[in-house]
């Protein structure tokens, strides 16, 4: 399950100062294209992502690391070390059950 920044701040934010996420979650961050881990207590895999969804780099990053824009990659996903998320893969977006659509979302 992956959740959905849906504010500017929650983007700015990413998964800073939050607990290290479970295995198979991570946070998407629609519209951001270069993300840091400064302050940061944990490792993280950083998928760069294309208009549809499709993988187009990935990372990992320690605390500390400053990763700048990816060419082609229009939004980010922040996941835990060790996902195994790989360059080609494509995503989907289906609305949980009872939840709204998410406003921060392009469409």
């Amino acid at each position: 399950m992956v959740g959905v920044a849906t504010t500017r701040a929650e983007r700015l934010r990413g998964l800073l100062g939050r607990p290290p996420p479970p295995p198979g979650t991570g946070l998407l961050l629609p519209r951001a294209t270069s993300i840091h881990t400064l302050g940061m207590g944990f490792p993280i895999e950083v998928a760069w992502l294309d208009d549809e969804l499709g993988v187009v780099e990935v990372r990992t990053l320690r605390p500390g690391r400053l990763a700048v824009r990816r060419r082609g990659a229009r939004h980010v996903l922040e996941c835990p070390a060790g996902t195994g998320i790989r360059v080609g893969e494509r995503f989907s977006l289906r609305r949980a059950r009872g939840f709204p659509p998410s406003p921060g979302w392009p469409r």
